[in-house]
């Protein structure tokens, strides 16, 4: 099979790896790329968003699969599009993406379906939010309404800070388009965990669990980001709580995008809050986490690509999906100033002595013989071990390895 990965980041690299172990793929590509990506994979220059110049592409190579991985494509329309011009396409359809590029849509849908999820509200101006700030208790929770690279929500701790967030988003134009709408959501209180799933417009089945680190600094400290490393399993769940999700969160969502016309069919990401009363949805992605794929796709064992013709073909339950029963680690490492502004450009060492960990590369380039930073998050390392704490040391022990100027970690990923 001939096939296409469309993205350039850690999340993309984890995927090219996961096909280039199948003994189905002949022939790997992938729109844009980066340099880990091209060890694996023929890069295309050719950007994430371009729907046009990727059908193209798609149908004058005769593309067997494209796997649409990324958001914003997937919220455009990528997959129908590829479909329309008979292209085989892995992710959900523009309509059912608007689980994830549409918060008011995810909380409205959650709703109407009595799927578990925090008390909310949305507001297009800015008076009308003020005033339902007014009502809430602290700390709250503002987030942007459309898609901002996982940085559109702010945790306020402060009358004062839930306003200026409003104020920020609704008139300071901080995330774009994607804060015009606010959804203002009452916080919850536990431990959160990612719960990846396969669906098929019908059948849905759970990936391991994992557990991101979404704060830019040791202790969960400082601004949101898109990620700075996971864990998996995220935690130690019983089968009672497992049922319970699958009971009250992961099937009822994808029973409720069918009855809304909108089957999904791809990898649907379950952000969860596991509160003192029940699990609770905090969001829903339509796609891999990143860098969540990265430590959940080591995982893996069945083979991807029969997973994704299951999926396409609607015959989820069919097949087995099988998981190794170890834990890995990821440690994100990121440029000097991410989320914020940061420089890029600085030549990377050390990335031929890891031989124990894999290592993702998220925002790289190739100059010449280097490879150089490209981008907010630069490598992901992950680890795979028997135990998680294993797991966590030797992830640690490769990070040491690799140098570039201005490079940023935390130091307690796994371990928080």
């Amino acid at each position: 099979m001939k096939i296409l990965i469309v993205g350039g980041g850690g999340r993309e690299h984890a995927i090219a790896w996961k096909f280039s172990q199948s003994p189905q793929v002949t022939t790997l590509y992938c729109a844009p790329g980066n340099a880990g990506i091209a060890q694996l994979a023929t890069c295309v220059p050719i950007k994430a968003t371009d729907l046009d110049a990727m059908v193209r592409f798609a149908v004058t190579e005769a593309i067997d699969l494209v796997f649409v991985a990324p958001d914003d494509p997937l919220a455009l329309g990528m997959v129908d599009a590829l479909l329309q011009a008979g292209i085989r396409a892995f992710g959900p359809s523009r309509a059912a993406a608007r689980i994830e590029a549409s918060k008011s849509f995810a909380k409205d849908l959650m709703r109407r379906y009595q799927i578990p999820t925090a008390d909310y509200a949305v507001f297009e101006s800015v008076e009308p939010a003020l005033a339902y700030l007014n009502s809430c208790d602290l700390p709250i929770v503002i987030k942007a309404d459309g898609l901002a690279l996982g940085k559109g929500v702010i945790i306020a701790q402060t009358q004062l800070e839930a306003e200026q967030a409003v104020r920020d988003m609704l008139e300071g134009n901080a995330f774009g388009q994607a804060g015009s709408r606010v959804v203002i959501e009452s916080f919850l209180t536990g431990p959160e965990l990612t719960v990846l799933a396969f669906a098929d417009g019908k059948t849905v089945v759970p990936m391991v669990s994992s557990r991101d680190h979404k704060r830019a600094f040791d202790h969960d400290q400082g601004p949101n980001t898109g990620g700075m490393g996971t864990i998996a399993p995220g935690a130690s769940l019983s089968k009672e709580v497992q049922d319970q999700m699958m009971a009250t969160i992961f099937q009822p969502t994808i029973h409720a995008m069918a009855a809304e016309g909108c089957p999904f069919k791809g990898v649907i990401y379950f952000g969860l809050m596991l509160t003192p009363s029940g699990p609770k949805v905090i969001e829903y992605n339509a796609r891999f986490g990143d860098p969540e794929a990265q430590v959940v796709l080591p995982l893996l064992k069945t083979d991807l690509v029969d997973i994704c013709l299951a999926v396409l073909e609607e015959r989820l339950d069919q097949i087995e999906i099988c998981w190794q029963d170890r834990s890995a680690c990821c440690v994100v490492l990121a440029s000097g100033g991410y989320p914020g502004a940061y420089t890029t450009g600085f030549p990377i060492s050390g990335l031929d002595t890891v031989t124990a960990s894999l290592v993702f590369h998220a925002g790289t380039r190739q100059e010449g013989a280097e490879i150089v930073t490209a981008g907010g998050r630069v490598l992901g390392v992950t680890a795979v071990s028997d135990s998680l704490e294993d797991a966590i040391r030797q992830a640690y022990r490769d990070v040491a390895r690799i140098h570039f100027d201005q490079v940023h970690y935390r130091k307690d990923i796994g371990r928080t």
